[in-house]
């Protein structure tokens, strides 16, 4: 279970917005799956959330009768939130100028549904970082439940 910090250490960011995320990553609709970050300590870890809704892309074929939000999704999710931690760490004038891309995915389980209506949080923690190579662990919960998890790994890149 990724663990929260009691103590809110001095260069905690309390919110980053819709605007913000888009300056940051590259994703758009339908394929950017991180309406907000909250608590988030640069570089190490954050929660990430998304408002499910029925109007989701995916649904019109995952399941049409039993909508359920794909786990792939809910992986690439955990990702963007874990892209947008380590871009926080970086002076704002470079932030743009990097990318993260994925490496890994390991250890990946999936406890229960998400179904439109549900808000999630991308509890997302930094375990290991080498150079620029950053291994993460996160957590998708629904209403303070795991619904899945995942152990993943992604390298920073200066954009050409």
């Amino acid at each position: 279970m990724v663990e929260e910090t009691e103590v809110k250490p001095e260069n905690m960011i309390e919110e980053i917005k819709i605007g913000e995320i888009l300056k940051l990553l590259p994703h758009r609709y339908p394929f950017l799956l991180v309406d907000k970050l909250k608590n988030i300590v640069p570089g190490e870890s954050g929660i990430g959330i998304k408002n499910v809704t029925m109007n989701e892309p995916f649904f019109q074929g995952h399941f049409p009768e039993n909508p359920v939000m794909p786990g792939v999704l809910q992986i690439e999710a955990m990702a963007q939130t874990a892209g947008l931690i380590v871009l926080t760490a970086f002076p704002e004038e470079e932030r743009s100028g990097n990318s993260v891309y994925f490496m890994t995915v390991d250890d990946v389980k999936f406890r229960k549904p998400i179904l439109p209506g549900d808000v999630i949080e991308f509890h997302v923690k930094k375990e290991q970082a080498v150079r620029n190579v950053f291994k993460f662990r996160g957590e998708a919960r629904v209403e303070g439940k795991v619904v899945s998890q995942a152990l993943f790994s992604a390298m920073v890149f200066k954009k050409a």
